[in-house]
């Protein structure tokens, strides 16, 4: 029980579950594998996997192309319960739905023409994710939908935008009467999603990851043109694709989640006041800081949030809570 306790106060901030506590766990998390109480298997997209130069250095041998890295709140999380959890993490940067439940996907890499060149690109294909999925899981946990979804509409919101001279809502105008039927096969994939899951571990506790806030909801605080936040997306489709898109999607999750027997773990509220706009960033613009391309991801301390709020639903979910 002691030792359980110890778990629970290294939730007590992101800081110390991904800073203070990674000396001494480090040494547990090599034990792992052949100590830990709870097999616990790790789905989803880049949200999960990590995926951009912000949150660290892509720690597979050799690579296979979906940018899982070691600042990932997988990876942070491993690291403080290592002694408690077997992880296995195949989320990969741009899958999809599908790519978790049925398809494999051939993944990216740093491959982003004209922004970058990956010297490894083309890489092999990934199978399923929910291969790695099995009756001695424990514990599922998925972030996905976004793909599924189309993150691809906000490229589409900067062309418009850059046409319009950052007036008007020239995305909504040409994208809006879609996304009811987007976001309708979004929550029908994911509900099936969460049954196949089910399916191959019918012990298994599913925990369904939402998204963080990426447009914040005062969107005079982002600033038009402005690659290291939304570049070209003119304020009146911010407002849109945060009300209409974004928060829509995650509500779909959380739906899905509660028809099928899942929790839910909340992003977004926690990450309100730290969205691509604000001084205190979680998520990062189309660019970073650097001059990288970033095209909205989370950042280090954006992990480091969803450590904290997915480890504490991991540690309820096996009864440690």
């Amino acid at each position: 029980m002691a030792r359980f306790r110890t778990y629970l106060a290294l939730l007590g901030s992101a800081t110390a579950l991904a800073a203070g506590v990674l000396a001494p766990a480090q040494s547990a998390g090599a034990r792992a594998a052949a100590t830990a109480e709870y097999r616990w298997v790790a789905l989803g997209d880049s949200y999960t996997a990590g995926g951009i130069p912000a949150t660290g250095d892509v720690y597979e041998s050799p690579r296979d192309g979906c940018e899982r890295t070691d600042q990932s709140y997988p990876r942070i999380i491993h690291r403080a319960l290592g002694a408690l959890v077997d992880l296995t993490d195949v989320s990969c940067a741009a899958a999809t739905i599908e790519n978790v439940t049925s398809k494999a996907q051939q993944p990216n890499g740093r491959h982003l023409p004209p922004y970058s060149e990956d010297p490894d690109y083309p890489f092999p294909p990934v199978p399923a994710q929910a291969e790695a999925v099995g009756p001695g899981t424990d514990v599922i946990t998925v972030g996905v939908g976004g793909n599924s979804l189309g993150f691809d509409i906000v490229g589409r919101c900067l062309l418009l935008g850059e046409g319009s001279k950052g007036t008007g809502t020239p995305c909504r105008d040409e994208l809006a009467a879609g996304v009811p039927g987007r976001l309708a096969a979004v929550a029908d994939e994911y509900g099936r999603m969460l049954g196949a899951l089910r399916a191959r571990a019918p012990h298994a506790r599913i925990l369904a990851v939402g998204y963080p806030t990426v447009v914040p909801e005062d969107t005079s605080r982002c600033r038009y043109g402005d690659l290291r936040q939304f570049g070209s997306v003119t304020p009146g489709d911010l407002d849109w694709l945060r009300r209409d898109v974004l928060g829509p999607l995650d509500t779909a999750i959380e739906k899905s989640a509660d028809g099928h027997g899942a929790s839910f773990v909340d992003l977004s509220a926690s990450s309100r006041r730290h969205s691509v706009c604000d001084t205190d960033q979680w998520v990062e613009g189309i660019l970073d800081h650097d001059g990288r391309p970033a095209l909205v991801h989370p950042n280090a301390e954006g992990q480091r949030n969803a450590a904290a709020h997915v480890a504490s639903a991991l540690l309820n979910a096996v009864g440690h809570g």
